[in-house]
């Protein structure tokens, strides 16, 4: 899923193009999308287009063989009308998706971040002036982006340091994540 960063994201932060997911992440993706509601190819398409702000439009031919694998697995059901098919989660593919709940969260909320990483660069493209109007469109502060843009760059500038300090700098990561994600450091973790 592309860097630490977020998706698709090469070192510099850039958005690259190519393949996004693994074919068993967009199964997954796939899989909760269902469960939301039964939804055609060309529904599950937009869907996750819409989710991403644009970042992630897979293709027909990306979709529609992962959908013919969901069903032969039978992890979904299959209601016909002409040449169209509804795609419905079945008890398989159910048990399945909640076997990988924590994984697709971190796919959705990588999709979450590409797409407010689009509405930020949308905006920023228009300069100085499209600053305020990034923070308004994607929900990110200049200052959250400018913490993790240089967080990023140091953290490339330590690359090749010895063992010591790459375990001081993994404490502090460690620190620095328990502290974001709202949990006191553990017993391990240095104080």
């Amino acid at each position: 899923m592309g860097n630490g960063d977020g998706m698709g994201g090469d070192s510099s932060g850039m958005m690259m193009r190519g393949r996004k997911f693994g074919a068993d992440e967009l199964q997954l993706m796939l899989l909760a999308l269902l469960e939301e509601q039964p939804r055609h190819g060309y529904e599950l398409i937009k869907a996750l287009e819409t989710r991403s702000n644009g970042f992630y439009t897979p293709s027909p031919g990306v979709i529609y063989p992962a959908l013919t694998y969901l069903e032969e697995l039978d992890y979904t059901t299959v209601e016909t009308h002409g040449n169209r098919k509804r795609y419905h989660l079945a008890a398989p593919g159910l048990a399945h998706l909640d076997a990988n709940r924590e994984r697709v969260e971190l796919l959705f909320a990588g999709l979450q971040h590409a797409a407010r990483k689009m509405a930020w660069m949308k905006q920023a493209w228009q300069g100085e002036a499209g600053v305020q109007e990034a923070e308004q469109a994607s929900g990110w502060l200049h200052e959250f982006v400018e913490a993790r843009r240089a967080l990023r760059e140091a953290l490339l500038r330590r690359t090749d340091v010895d063992a010591a300090e790459q375990r001081r700098l993994a404490a502090i990561l460690q620190r620095a994540t328990a502290e974001i994600m709202g949990n006191a450091p553990g017993p391990c973790d240095p104080a």
